[in-house]
């Protein structure tokens, strides 16, 4: 292993500040761009089904 102890893992000689700091951003960043991939499909599909719904009340039935 390469640190003998936790807190050695999290200090990481003195550079873990800027580490955990670059893991944070990261983490943010993913979660930001997975959050507006959804949003956006949720938009998309609501859209689409808004535009077959109106066709479909606009077309004539044929029953």
């Amino acid at each position: 292993m390469y640190f003998d102890s936790f807190s050695d893992l999290l200090i990481m000689s003195g550079h873990g500040r800027y580490v955990w700091f670059c893991y944070g951003v990261s983490l943010l960043v993913l979660s930001a761009l997975l959050w507006v991939a959804r949003h956006r499909r949720r938009q998309a599909e609501q859209h689409i089904r808004a535009i077959v719904r109106r066709k479909q009340a606009s077309s004539p039935s044929t029953n």
